[in-house]
């Protein structure tokens, strides 16, 4: 009697997606809640196109309106640029800050305190480290998703003036692991809903002043040192400098806060996250 061995089953898209997701050495385990959300999500696909409606919006109302209006704009390298180009690679920014930001806090939230996930995501092999890994790199994703929207409608603007762009994508998932980690951090404190309103307390105001719409010479000089200590400004700064191509050594400052801000809030996540299920 002979016996056949029945072929294996090709992987289905959420788990080619996992895979490809650069986890940490470490922390491979992490992969397997990636794939669960992309499952979770394949019938949520709205909510992912519509998270970057809103820096469009702006881009058309303010960096094409407005541009009528103000024709150009002396950046502070001292170039004289197209406002909505000027704009641009600002919303780029913070459509990557606003898919981190929300996935890693509104989400993270209901799975830890209501749907009770994580509890349930401990049975298994995975432990706290492979939570906070495979949740921000989740949330990468959702923000590399809106920012490449938002880079599309932008070219096709006439708002991408450089070569330099190309890289603006992943500079943007970059700025989506610094908000993404610090988010997720932060959601570890929250309470209630309610407790939200400090959340937007924190984005609001970062993304009307930390340079979005005008360059950071016109702030007032005792202002000037707090713009610049805010994460979305070393975000916008980094955009502004590649799709500007006013490309200088100066960027590896910015990259190197991200980076830091990114590393920093990924371990205090973990360690939070420790405390709250294994204690």
């Amino acid at each position: 009697m002979s016996t056949t061995t029945a072929p294996a089953a090709r992987p289905g898209l959420a788990s080619r997606i996992a895979r490809a997701v650069p986890i940490p050495a470490g922390a491979g385990m992490a992969r397997m809640l990636v794939e669960r959300n992309v499952r979770a999500y394949r019938h949520l696909w709205v909510a992912l196109v519509t998270g970057f409606a809103e820096p469009v919006f702006y881009l058309f109302s303010m960096g094409i309106g407005i541009g009528g209006l103000v024709r150009t704009v002396t950046t502070d390298n001292g170039a004289e640029v197209p406002y909505a180009a000027f704009v641009a690679p600002a919303l780029l920014a913070a459509s990557a800050m606003n898919g981190a930001v929300f996935d890693s806090t509104f989400n993270v939230f209901w799975k830890l305190k209501y749907a009770k996930l994580y509890d349930a995501v401990l049975a298994t092999p995975l432990g706290p480290r492979d939570i906070a890994v495979g949740e921000i790199c989740w949330s990468l994703i959702r923000g590399a998703v809106y920012s490449a929207l938002f880079l599309v409608v932008a070219a096709l603007a006439g708002a991408v003036t450089s070569w330099w762009a190309l890289l603006a994508l992943p500079a943007a998932v970059l700025i989506g692991f610094a908000f993404a980690a610090i988010g997720m951090f932060a959601t570890t404190f929250i309470r209630s809903w309610v407790d939200f309103d400090y959340v937007t307390l924190a984005i609001q105001p970062m993304f009307l002043f930390s340079a979005t719409f005008f360059p950071l010479a016109t702030y007032p000089p005792a202002l000037q040192w707090l713009v610049q200590a805010t994460p979305l400004y070393h975000g916008v700064a980094l955009e502004r400098a590649l799709m500007l191509g006013q490309v200088d050594s100066g960027i590896w400052v910015h990259v190197a806060y991200l980076v830091g801000l990114g590393l920093v809030g990924l371990v205090a996540a973990s360690a939070r996250l420790e405390k709250l299920l294994l204690s």
